[in-house]
């Protein structure tokens, strides 16, 4: 093997621990994240909280992510930014402590924006970091680093049910082990993020890149960025229903404790790490759009189902729906980066702050809605969600997308 092959070889090796690396770091910050919403039953009963009150947690988390996220993503897009990825996790680090002792609501809010602000930073950038160290393989990398995050969300429940309801709010100081070591993995993949920014601007001096630009109408790529948000509409609106309120559900009608209901939500997230594995490389495989529709239509079935089911059937009810459902988000954000080719710190903090915005805004109606009517109720208008996949069909195939056919 000749010296050049032996440097790609190595380069490639770093290249894919690298993007394990910001995995991880996903896992950790989603797991931060997740845990607020798995901690609502215990928050309702220790703080005497309503539905609106919890609905306007969820509010406040994600929307301080989605208003930042875009903002975030289209100033690194110019200029890139290798050491905000420690720095934002700082955030989540002060958030998390502050949360295990807030002594009222007001002051829970103020922690819970600090670790929403973590998120922030967190998301465009590490998807970059994906993004580079990818190589051809789009798809399975954004895949990888999503499963960081689908695996955090499904550890969050576990430690509810396991840590948090016996110790009570106080316990979440022990995640501020996790956010400490969320930064030290976060340093090192900011020295690698800083040098190989370096190295593409010393080949760009060599041979400059030249600037690619969609060559679809901006009325197709409006219509199919249109769709897209829609999709995420129907994803994580449903998201926040079952993570907000599927516990409350569960309780109310089958008698559960919050740590049985927790056993739900887990399996859930957890069937949604597998989703999020597969679908990258699925996409690659059978094209991103049939996997898009797939993820968000195919999951209509077994939602409209759920709320009628029996505790048995909703285990493998809830199987299929985390496994469909998660599937196509990270297709999605690589579907959006061919439509905005250049715009790849731009469309994943817009796509992720979307996805959180429509998360928080939707727990936040979801709360009022359930003061007024029933949380039953929440559960069953949300199934219908899903069948907003359909207008999948409006989007351009890949091969239209790729530039294959005019």
């Amino acid at each position: 093997m000749n010296q050049s092959a032996v440097i790609s070889k190595q380069a490639s090796s770093m290249a894919l621990s690298i993007l394990f690396a910001v995995s991880f770091v996903h896992l950790l910050n989603d797991a931060i994240q997740s845990v607020i919403p798995s901690m609502f039953p215990l928050l309702q009963e220790t703080m005497h909280l309503t539905f609106g009150q919890i609905g306007m947690i969820g509010f406040v988390l994600n929307i301080t992510a989605s208003l930042l996220q875009p903002l975030i993503g289209l100033y690194t897009d110019k200029k890139p930014m290798p050491y905000i990825l420690p720095v934002g996790v700082l955030f989540s680090l002060v958030g998390v402590a502050g949360l295990a002792y807030a002594p009222n609501y007001a002051v829970l809010l103020l922690f819970v924006i600090l670790i929403g602000i973590g998120s922030a930073v967190l998301h465009p950038e590490s998807s970059r970091v994906a993004h580079l160290a990818s190589g051809t393989r789009k798809g399975l990398a954004q895949s990888i680093f999503q499963l960081g995050g689908n695996t955090g969300q499904a550890i969050a429940p576990i430690l509810t049910a396991f840590v948090f309801v016996q110790y009570g709010q106080k316990s979440m100081i022990w995640f501020t082990l996790f956010a400490a070591l969320a930064v030290i993995v976060q340093f090192r993949v900011a020295q690698w993020y800083k040098k190989d920014l370096s190295q593409r601007a010393a080949r760009a001096a060599v041979k400059p890149v030249v600037k690619r630009e969609s060559h679809l109408k901006k009325g197709t790529i409006v219509l199919s960025m249109t769709i897209l948000i829609t999709l995420l509409f129907s994803k994580f609106v449903y998201l926040a229903s079952m993570n907000g309120y599927y516990s409350f559900f569960l309780i109310d009608r089958f008698g559960f404790t919050i740590k049985q209901s927790q056993f739900y939500l887990f399996i859930l997230l957890f069937a949604g790490m597998a989703g999020t594995f597969f679908g990258g490389p699925l996409a690659d495989r059978f094209g991103k759009r049939n996997i898009i529709w797939f993820s968000i239509l195919g999951t209509a079935p077994f939602s409209l189902l759920l709320p009628y089911a029996s505790p048995t059937a909703a285990v493998f009810l809830l199987i299929c729906i985390g496994v469909i459902l998660m599937s196509g988000f990270s297709v999605i954000i690589v579907y959006a980066q061919q439509l905005l080719p250049g715009r790849v710190g731009l469309v994943a903090g817009l796509f992720f702050g979307l996805g959180f915005g429509l998360g928080g805004i939707g727990s936040a109606v979801l709360g009022a809605i359930a003061d007024t009517t029933s949380v039953a109720f929440v559960i069953k208008l949300c199934a219908y969600l899903p069948l907003l996949g359909v207008l999948t069909i409006l989007l351009p195939s890949d091969r239209t997308l790729q530039g294959e056919v005019k």
